[in-house]
């Protein structure tokens, strides 16, 4: 997915980001899936995980 392609997407940091606000993942709710991306860099194309997969992801995270 294109950054362009998503103009109206609604991101939010993630719970486990620093406190800083420098250095945070953001994360965006879409149909089945979720977009995942740096808030460094919030002009480029953000990671898009079906929602099962992300779901996984998260859960082997938090396990570490």
């Amino acid at each position: 997915m294109k950054n362009s392609e998503s103009p109206n997407l609604r991101w939010r940091k993630s719970n486990h980001s620093s406190g800083s606000g420098d250095n945070c993942v953001e994360l965006a709710d879409l149909a089945g899936a979720v977009g995942v991306r740096d808030s460094k860099n919030p002009q480029g194309d953000p990671l898009v995980l079906a929602r099962p997969v992300f779901v996984h992801l998260a859960r082997s995270l938090r396990i570490r």
